[in-house]
């Protein structure tokens, strides 16, 4: 995603565009990998030693509110952030904690009433299980 994507997808969210906000939304899309806060923090302030934690923490909450990044919940572990916008499902590792995206297949949306009154937003599948780099070390033992 160019530059010019950036400032419209934030725009666009509602979200001022913002020096640091441009920061953390550039790291996330170029990045490869699933980082959490800390890392996206030491990132942004290796290219930008102005911008503070408390200002990456804070702008990766209105990220998330926008839609624009999605938060991956590690059980036990630091949340993990992701800027990718393809559709998508999410695979965790048990041993490492290696959050790999796994492809999207049609999930159907439940039929109304499945869920009683909830209002489904979205649905997402978490697999967990262990890595290709996991499970050869644990079959060994």
């Amino acid at each position: 995603m160019g530059a010019t994507a950036i400032r419209r997808s934030l725009e666009g969210s509602g979200l001022r565009c913002t020096p640091q906000r441009y920061a953390v939304m550039a790291f996330l899309t170029e990045c490869k990998r699933h980082p959490t806060a800390a890392e996206i923090f030491q990132a942004v302030n290796r290219a930008n030693p102005r911008s503070s934690r408390a200002t990456t923490y804070n702008n990766l909450r209105d990220l998330v509110q926008a839609g624009l990044v999605r938060e991956v919940a590690v059980e036990g572990r630091a949340a993990r952030f992701d800027a990718r916008g393809a559709r998508h499902h999410h695979f965790i590792c048990d041993c490492c904690g290696n959050v790999e995206d796994v492809g999207w297949y049609d999930v159907p949306k439940p039929a109304s009433g499945a869920l009683g009154r909830r209002n489904l937003r979205e649905c997402e599948l978490i697999f967990r299980g262990l890595c290709t780099r996991c499970a050869p070390r644990r079959a060994s033992r």
